[in-house]
C-alpha cells in the first residue's frame, strides 16, 4: 500500500479496537465472518490478534497481556500504553481507540505534531514476531508518532511507520469468507466537530483541511467526524455519552451484501440496513460498530 503521497496526505494504517480478552475478540470476528491472525505479543505488556485486509488495513484488536509489564511501561512514559490505559479508564475495556495512519517518516511527523502543541507523547520504536496461519514467522518493526488534543480521553492518532514488513504470505489470512476486502470509511462522533479539524489536518499532514467542510479524505478510505445526532439519523446506532472525539464506527468493502447477510443471520448476527450498508451495532470482542458496503 502506498504510505503517503506526492502532497504528504498520509493514508489510513490500521484502527485499535481495545478489548478484554482476545479470546473473546476471535469468537466475535470470526463469527462476523473475519479470519483472524494468530496472537501478535507486544514487548510491552499489550497483545493483539490482527485482521489484515486486501487493501493493506487492518484491525488491531487489543488486550492486556500483562498487568505489571504495562504497567512499568506506562511508568516509563509508553505513550501506546498510557493513551490505552487513559482510554479504558474513560470508556471501558471495549472499543476503538486510535486511527492509524502510515507514514515513511514517523521522525518528520513527531517534530509536527510538538510544533503545532498536539503531541501525546514520546515516539516508540518497538519490534515483535509475526506468523502468518502456516505457522511461518518473521519479525515487524515499527517506530510510532502519537497526536491528541489536550481534552480528549476518548481518541488519539498516530502515525505508524513500518521499519520492517514481515516476508510472510497474508494471502490465506485475507480471504475473508464476509467477502471483505478494505476499510473505506472511518466515522467519529464528537460533540464539536468542527473543532476537530486542526487536530486532524495536522495529523493526517493536511493543512488545506482546516478550512475544509465535512469528510477528510485520505489517499485510501475517508474520516468523517459527525455529531451524534447526525450519527444517529445515518446509522441507526446511539451515539453514546458526550465526548469531544470518539471513533465510533468502519465501514467494510463487501463483495456481495446478500452473502454478507446471510452469513450474519447464519451466525446469529443481529443486523440492520441503513440506506445500502448492513449495520451491526457494537458488542463484546467488537469495540465499534462495523458497517458493511456492497462495493463493486
Amino acid at each position: 500500500m502506498t504510505r503517503s503521497t506526492a502532497a504528504g496526505i498520509h493514508p489510513l494504517d490500521h484502527l485499535v479496537l481495545p478489548t478484554r480478552s482476545l479470546d473473546m475478540a476471535r469468537a466475535r470476528l470470526t463469527a462476523l465472518g473475519f479470519v483472524v491472525a494468530p496472537t501478535g505479543i507486544h514487548p510491552f505488556g499489550t497483545e493483539n490478534c490482527c485482521v489484515f485486509l486486501a487493501d493493506g488495513t487492518y484491525l488491531e484488536p487489543l488486550a492486556i497481556g500483562s498487568e505489571q509489564i504495562a504497567f512499568d511501561a506506562a511508568a516509563e512514559g509508553n505513550a501506546f500504553v498510557t493513551r490505552d490505559r487513559i482510554y479504558r479508564d474513560s470508556r471501558g475495556d471495549e472499543g476503538f481507540s486510535a486511527l492509524v495512519l502510515g507514514t515513511d517518516n514517523a521522525d518528520a511527523d513527531h517534530a509536527r505534531y510538538v510544533e503545532a502543541g498536539l503531541s501525546a507523547g514520546d515516539m516508540l520504536s518497538f519490534s515483535r514476531a509475526f506468523a502468518d496461519t502456516a505457522g511461518k514467522s518473521d519479525t515487524a518493526s515499527f517506530r510510532l508518532a502519537f497526536a491528541s488534543n489536550s481534552r480528549a480521553t476518548d481518541a488519539f492518532l498516530f502515525a505508524c511507520q513500518r521499519i520492517n514488513a514481515p516476508k510472510v504470505d497474508r494471502a490465506a489470512l485475507q480471504a475473508h469468507p464476509n467477502g471483505a476486502t478494505g476499510i473505506v470509511e472511518v466515522v467519529a462522533v464528537s460533540d464539536r466537530p468542527d473543532e476537530q479539524r486542526r487536530l486532524i489536518s495536522v495529523a493526517v499532514d493536511d493543512p488545506a483541511a482546516i478550512g475544509q467542510e465535512g469528510a477528510f479524505r485520505l489517499p485510501n478510505a475517508v474520516l468523517n467526524v459527525l455529531d451524534p445526532a447526525s450519527f444517529t439519523a445515518r446509522f441507526g446506532i446511539p451515539a453514546g455519552m458526550p465526548t469531544e472525539l470518539r471513533f465510533a464506527a468502519a465501514v467494510f468493502a463487501v463483495r456481495d451484501a446478500d452473502a454478507v447477510s446471510r452469513l450474519l443471520a447464519a451466525n446469529a448476527i443481529p443486523h440492520d440496513i441503513a440506506g445500502n450498508d448492513i449495520v451491526v451495532q457494537p458488542a463484546s470482542g467488537q469495540g465499534a460498530a462495523f458497517i458493511f458496503r456492497e462495493i463493486p
